[in-house]
């Protein structure tokens, strides 16, 4: 199954791209589609990170199975200036 992965942030800045399709073996999961990514993109180092993920606009957990053509946003956490 592929499904697309939309990158925010610091995942974005480090890829140089927007998003990126992903093939995935049926049964796949959120955690699955994570550790498959951090093997192909060590770079990202994104077991350090605590990853908000959405699958088609609606907050998932890492159990949450896949399905072909699901939309996946990994949303790293964001700092920002103070008041």
């Amino acid at each position: 199954m592929r499904v697309r992965v939309l990158l925010f942030a610091m995942l974005r800045e480090r890829l140089g791209q927007r998003e990126l399709e992903m093939k995935l073996p049926e049964g796949a999961t959120v955690a699955s589609l994570v550790e498959q990514l951090g093997k192909q993109y060590p770079g990202l180092r994104l077991r350090d990170l605590p990853l908000a993920v959405a699958v088609n606009q609606e907050y998932a957990a890492a159990t949450h199975p896949l399905a072909d053509g699901d939309e996946v946003a990994l949303i790293p956490p964001v700092s920002g200036g103070g008041l």
